[in-house]
């Protein structure tokens, strides 16, 4: 048996989105069960994101902490942001948010991991890139507003967020599959084994 998720899309009798928002919606479907029940599954559509682990020269995770309201808690995170734009390519989108909440560059980017953040009621996608050779960013820092205007910074050591996810001390998903992925990785093929930077995205198809 191959252990690999597989595509599959069971039968929707009826649908309706009961709630429209800036940028996700809420759907109910009506879903016909293998055993020919009918059952109404209530999920939030999202329209995908990306998510950077940015490693330094000292093999350090760049970090930003930003208030989050439905935890009500701030959270040390690492770069992410919306596929605003249908369609965008998904390296584009993380390179933009790199600059935007870090203003950093990077010259050697790789897909870290892709997960569904929330399968059974959200069908969010997100891409988590990992990008290395950091530089400053040029040019004028983005403007940012709301939350993000109360943003911090941090350089944080990889043994150290692992010591801080296993303690149960760090718990945004981006950060923890990151994180964690990347020192699988290492432990594996090592990071130039990693998928290309444009690598396909069957979640969220995208143009070149």
């Amino acid at each position: 048996m191959t252990i690999k998720d597989t595509p599959e899309a069971w039968e929707i009798r009826a649908t309706e989105t009961p709630f429209v928002g800036n940028k996700t919606s809420v759907r109910t479907d009506e879903v016909v069960m293998p055993d020919g029940s009918v059952v109404k599954r209530d999920y939030q559509v999202h329209p995908g994101s990306v998510a950077v682990v940015a490693l330094d020269g000292e093999d350090r995770v760049l970090l930003i902490k930003q208030y989050r309201h439905p935890v009500r808690q701030k959270l040390w995170e690492i770069p992410a942001g919306l596929l605003d734009v249908p369609g965008e390519n998904p390296l584009h989108a993380a390179q933009r948010e790199l600059y935007e909440e870090a203003h950093v560059k990077a010259e050697d980017w790789r897909v870290l991991t892709d997960v569904y953040t929330t399968a059974g009621g959200c069908d969010e996608a997100v891409r988590i890139f990992l990008a290395r050779d950091l530089s400053e960013a040029e040019g004028e820092r983005f403007e940012v507003e709301d939350e993000e205007a109360d943003m911090e910074h941090a350089r944080v050591p990889v043994d150290e967020l692992v010591r801080g996810v296993l303690a149960g001390e760090l718990h945004n998903n981006c950060l923890v599959v990151g994180v964690l992925s990347l020192v699988a990785a290492r432990a594996g093929d090592g990071l130039d084994a990693l998928r290309p930077a444009e690598a396909p995205w069957p979640a969220r198809p995208f143009e070149s």
